[in-house]
């Protein structure tokens, strides 16, 4: 069977740790004489992780072995998220409606959506994740501030990172268990531990793919 990516994340153990980091591309220069600074700032902004498993027996462990040894280093991709949270905390928990693209051209640090419930104070609040794409295509982006829908149930939320390319008109916005394209880092492989007791240790990086 020929392997596909993205892969979806393993459905056996829940991870022990996810730290994640936020990167972007800003320069700065400070003047010797004034003090003052100028700031440049860059295209590019991206996610990287480090994800820790709890310890596994064999029969969990070969699982995600086989998933981490498919990925042939950093060639494959695979589907990830904010493991801890997956839900938003403002109310699109409960009441999400059927959020899509509101048009086409869409750039930058916002992306503004219809389908919402109309008038949801907290639709959803800083902090809370969406998914922007699927498949190849998915995009996870962090919302920096708390965000209202209007009468008709259309909202603009910042967001980091900036989107990088338009997304399509009336293509779905996803809210709950978001995910985005991430693979090893370049010259990362594959390793984990076995001890005397036949408990198996696996931790890996991981960076957006973009």
């Amino acid at each position: 069977m020929t392997v596909t990516y993205p892969l979806a994340w393993p459905g056996v153990a829940r991870v022990r740790s996810i730290r994640l980091r936020q990167r972007t591309v800003v320069a700065a220069t400070r003047s010797p004489f004034t003090g003052h600074r100028q700031v440049q700032v860059h295209a590019g902004q991206w996610w990287e992780a480090d994800i820790t498993l709890p310890p596994l027996r064999r029969a969990t462990a070969e699982a995600w072995l086989a998933w981490i040894v498919s990925l042939n280093g950093t060639e494959g991709t695979f589907l990830m998220g904010d493991t801890a949270n997956a839900a938003p905390r403002g109310t699109a928990r409960f009441t999400p409606g059927t959020p899509l693209v509101m048009g086409g051209g869409q750039a930058g640090g916002s992306l503004t959506f219809d389908g919402a419930p109309a008038s949801a104070p907290g639709y959803l609040l800083a902090g809370d994740w969406i998914q922007v794409g699927s498949g190849a295509g998915s995009r996870l982006h962090k919302v920096l501030a708390d965000a209202d829908t209007n009468g008709a149930g259309e909202v603009t939320v910042d967001i980091w990172p900036r989107l990088r390319a338009a997304p399509a008109d009336n293509s779905p916005v996803v809210l709950v268990d978001t995910r985005g394209v991430f693979s090893l880092p370049a010259g990362t492989a594959a390793d984990w531990t076995i001890d005397m007791a036949i408990i198996y240790g696996l931790s890996f990086s991981a960076i957006e793919a973009l």
